[in-house]
């Protein structure tokens, strides 16, 4: 009886995180239109970007209503780009995997708002090629504020204490000197490459977007996964990036979205992560 009430609360507790997922993910495509633009995230209501008619509260239920209009505005039959369901439905999954990763606890909400503030800035550079500010800055400060409750599990920091003074700060010191580690490093590796990358070849090869979402990116992660995070990015964008030039026949100076690659392998890094980390320190170890 105990263990069939423990089973039943759990899928409750998964079906309302997709739901969530998908309410908050109807947002966030409000995010990755509106923000690029300067426009208010909050006012007017969605309207249809063709013939300006408002969206009807049952024309705005996230998938479904996708579906049931077919892809199709239901005033002028404009099609409505598949990222709005594309988006909800990552959304949906995303917390759905934190909530099965990490359970109904305070590091599940962490991870969460860090999925959705990866989700805009994927698919807004996707867009438009553009990391907003307004996005990075915020994300910045909720790694950091999330690092006083909620340790990065780093350690990198800590070690660093210990090896070079002798010393063990108090746990949330120490945290938050893992989420400040993790930005310097993130933010610091990518605008050096920049820099090179413009000494070298005369032209920026990435924009200080790309700076500043890992600037973020590594105040929720610490340094390990940081590093791994900018590994796994450029990975991304080598292979898939040349097969897409490949494909479309683009020049070598076609602009990639780096900040996509990357925020895609933050995603990554946050379900699978901590395993590879581990895996590979084991490796170094074992040498």
């Amino acid at each position: 009886m105990w263990q069939s009430r423990t089973v039943d609360s759990s899928l409750v507790t998964g079906i309302l995180a997709v739901v969530f997922g998908l309410i908050v993910g109807s947002f966030l495509n409000v995010c990755i239109v509106r923000i690029p633009e300067g426009k208010s995230i909050v006012w007017p209501a969605s309207a249809c970007p063709k013939c300006g008619a408002a969206i009807r509260p049952y024309d705005n239920i996230p998938v479904v209503s996708y579906l049931l209009l077919r892809g199709k505005c239901r005033g002028c039959q404009t099609a409505i780009s598949r990222i709005y369901p594309a988006v909800e439905l990552l959304t949906a999954v995303l917390f759905w995997g934190c909530y099965r990763m990490f359970g109904p606890t305070p590091e599940a909400v962490k991870w969460a708002v860090f999925s959705a503030v990866m989700v805009v800035l994927v698919f807004t550079d996707l867009r438009e090629r553009i990391l907003p500010d307004m996005v990075n800055y915020p994300g910045l400060a909720a790694g950091l504020g999330f690092s006083l409750f909620i340790p990065p599990g780093d350690g990198t920091a800590l070690w660093m204490a210990n090896r070079l003074f002798g010393y063990f700060p108090p746990p949330r010191a120490a945290s938050f000197a893992e989420a400040l580690l993790g930005a310097a490093l993130g933010g610091g590796l990518l605008w050096l490459v920049s820099e090179v990358y413009f000494r070298l070849r005369k032209r920026e090869g990435m924009g200080l977007g790309d700076v500043k979402m890992m600037l973020m990116t590594g105040a929720f992660f610490g340094a390990k996964r940081t590093l791994l995070t900018i590994f796994a990015g450029s990975l991304l964008g080598s292979l898939l990036g040349i097969a897409f030039i490949l494909a479309r026949r683009k020049g070598s100076n076609y602009e990639l979205p780096f900040g996509t690659f990357l925020g895609l392998a933050a995603l990554l890094v946050v379900f699978f992560g901590t395993p590879v980390v581990n895996w590979y320190q084991s490796l170094l170890m074992a040498r």
